[in-house]
């Protein structure tokens, strides 16, 4: 069977149909992806670096990628999400987009010099073997960086119960249909992640520690990021979350070494291939 839940693709391409990327604010996108690529080994990489974007949505990370590298191998299992990827890096010829599940990725084994996933094998149903399939492609000693939801490992018990009541939440709106599960988590954005968010920011500029504080990574983006985190966190129907060791063991067993966590409360990981 393949590695994929077909219900799940067809979300996603509904949703990045919506929320395309093209008016999204640059320094927000930008913030992140420096915050998810602050471990990543850029001086590393060979001259002109071939490498994969697996679960490439919108393109909205591979257009800091591409300028970097020689060739950049666009990957989603939404064809619908693939135009729009298409769309957005017009700028940056040296793109290739294949419509493709993480267990078949169109590239030869050992072919590539780096790849990355983020936010993407979560909501797979096997994210160990999707973890080891992207492995095969890369050459020895080439990198993957992987953003996984994490499973509040470093959060105490009250955090984690907030997640929990959240969770219900999740399951109820994520079974709803698009045109209903839309509308709710733009709800959800503007009445809990908006203020929460700002409520944050206060706090923060009063010099105080934000980091128990729920929501508190958006204290500082856009309305834009809340919207499509929402319907992101709210509107998918699978979701599997890890703690820090259980991503280590995964990465091991895909035959990683030289392991590392990003500083953050969420888990982004580096490894290498043996």
């Amino acid at each position: 069977m393949s590695n994929l839940d077909p219900a799940v693709v067809k979300a996603f391409g509904k949703q990045w149909t919506r929320f395309h990327g093209a008016t999204q604010e640059s320094s927000d996108a930008h913030t992140i992806f420096k915050s998810y690529f602050s471990i990543f080994p850029w001086g590393a990489l060979p001259p002109n670096a071939v490498g994969f974007d697996l679960g490439c949505g919108t393109g909205r990370w591979a257009r800091f990628v591409a300028a970097r590298v020689g060739v950049l191998h666009c990957i989603d299992a939404s064809t619908a999400t693939l135009e729009v990827a298409h769309r957005n890096l017009l700028k940056h010829p040296n793109c290739r987009f294949h419509c493709a599940s993480v267990d078949t990725i169109p590239l030869e084994d050992s072919c590539a010099d780096f790849g990355y996933s983020l936010g993407v094998l979560h909501h797979v149903p096997d994210t160990a073997q999707g973890i080891k399939d992207c492995a095969r492609k890369l050459k020895p000693g080439a990198p993957l960086l992987i953003y996984l939801y994490y499973a509040f490992d470093n959060r105490p018990v009250w955090y984690r119960s907030l997640w929990q009541l959240s969770d219900i939440i999740r399951r109820f709106i994520s079974s709803l249909p698009f045109f209903v599960r839309w509308p709710l988590c733009d709800f959800i954005a503007a009445l809990v992640y908006w203020p929460l968010a700002r409520l944050s920011k206060v706090v923060a500029k009063l010099g105080l520690d934000v980091n128990l504080l729920p929501l508190s990574a958006y204290r500082d983006r856009s309305f834009y990021s809340m919207r499509t985190d929402a319907l992101d966190r709210f509107g998918t129907r699978l979701e599997n979350r890890f703690t820090r060791a259980q991503i280590s063991r995964m990465m091991e067993a895909a035959g990683f070494e030289r392991i590392e966590f990003g500083e953050s409360p969420c888990w982004c990981a580096l490894g290498f291939r043996k």
